[in-house]
């Protein structure tokens, strides 16, 4: 893995990428670990899976919007304080998850636990903005994609051993855990980033001038409209793939962490591919490309549903549709940010909370029928194709005036052909 290099990460600069791609990794731990046990929640707690289905729900409107509080407060204070802060409630709510007695206090819990989360994801992306030049920024976002890609990998595989092993709510003391590490590696390997000098002052008055000047770029808005539905494919696939598959077609736990980690291998297939693009190809391109696959492989996946082909269509569509997101969506994000070094918290804070508001929102209204293949399969296309429209009439190349361009690879950065 090639290491760019950083001066304000230069002590521990491969600790530095693992540190952020585990915090940036803080959804896909705190969903995935328990996706195969979540038909076990909804018989032991006596509840529908749809009721089962909003504690992933809460988690993802955790995320949300403890983004949206987390990002603008550490443009004013600093990355650090309110990172160790947020790591710190992940552990406490990661215990009380383990000791829900109720469908209720879990969803609860899973809410407030993924309102701690939120720091990781924000406040990771907003220090690889204030650490590294504009011209690499698409480059360590494809790292990171390739880190936290083995969350979502693992995480799933773990779940469904360990419920071989221990109840549901054992998987919240592996999370507690989990949060423990990321937290003594954040310690070690991340310094403060934002110097005071160039902190924001100021409270209400100077957060609503950020958000007021990070909504005006139109490349800000076209790359986390795109980000948003994708992230609406990915977490329509996400919330109801275990229902789908376990309870459809009648694969095991174990079988289903088995499918799940092979499309989550896809998207660092798919980051490794963003990689060597972006060094012959702008950005805006290779975001396009990522859609194109994004899109095809939904449509397959509905012509399967529709056509009942079985696994042996379905599973083929799915790996090509969840492996282009590791393509879309740190060339999205490298896009969004380009232009807000000065309010990366906030800018930052903006597109992850929509990112997540879209999954917590596609869930359960793609499944309001029911957690079923055409539910999960029609959900996956539209947002697909709603995210190649946004790029057609904002981002791609003459969709627009200069307003929307981008900086121009640099020779260093630009392999040859």
């Amino acid at each position: 893995m090639q290491i760019i290099e950083s001066k304000r990460l230069a002590r521990r600069p491969r600790a530095a990428i693992v540190a952020l791609g585990l915090l940036s990794a803080f959804g896909p731990l705190s969903l995935d670990l328990y996706l195969p046990s979540l038909p076990r929640i909804s018989e032991d707690l006596a509840t529908s899976a749809g009721a089962t289905q909003l504690t992933l729900s809460g988690s993802l409107a955790g995320l949300a919007v403890g983004q949206l509080l987390v990002g603008p407060i550490s443009d004013r204070i600093g990355r650090r304080r309110p990172l160790l802060l947020g790591l710190a409630g992940f552990v406490v709510l990661s215990v009380v998850c383990a000791v829900a007695p109720t469908i209720g206090v879990l969803i609860v819990a899973r809410f407030a636990q993924g309102l701690c989360g939120a720091a990781g994801l924000v406040i990771a992306r907003a220090i690889v903005r204030d650490a590294y030049p504009d011209e690499h920024i698409a480059d360590v976002f494809s790292l990171l994609m390739v880190v936290n890609g083995l969350a979502p990998v693992l995480a799933p595989l773990v779940g469904g051993g360990l419920l071989h092993l221990m109840p549901w709510r054992g998987l919240f003391g592996v999370l507690t855990a989990v949060g423990l590490l990321i937290g003594w590696l954040t310690v070690m390997a991340l310094p403060e980033t934002l110097p005071p000098e160039r902190r924001q002052g100021g409270a209400l008055r100077g957060i609503a001038a950020a958000a007021r000047e990070v909504g005006r770029d139109r490349l800000f808005r076209g790359a986390t409209g795109v980000l948003a539905l994708a992230s609406g494919t990915l977490f329509t696939y996400i919330s109801l793939s275990s229902f789908v598959l376990q309870d459809r077609f009648g694969l095991s736990a174990g079988e289903f962490s088995a499918v799940f980690a092979i499309n989550s291998t896809a998207i660092i297939a798919g980051s490794w591919v963003s990689q060597r693009l972006l060094r012959r190809l702008p950005m805006h391109i290779v975001l396009g490309i990522g859609l194109t696959f994004m899109a095809a492989a939904s449509i397959a996946g509905s012509a399967s549903a529709a056509l009942q082909l079985g696994l042996i269509g379905l599973l083929p569509s799915l790996v090509f549709a969840i492996g282009s997101v590791g393509i879309v969506m740190p060339t999205a994000t490298a896009l969004a940010l380009l232009r807000h070094s000065r309010n990366a918290g906030m800018a930052s804070a903006i597109l992850g909370s929509l990112q997540y508001l879209a999954g917590a929102v596609v869930g359960p209204l793609v499944s309001v029928r029911g957690a079923t293949l055409g539910a999960m399969t029609a959900g996956m296309t539209v947002s697909a194709a709603l995210g190649i429209a946004v790029w057609a009439l904002v981002i791609r190349p003459g969709a627009t005036s200069s307003d929307v361009a981008e900086p121009e690879v640099s020779a260093a950065n630009r392999s040859p052909v």
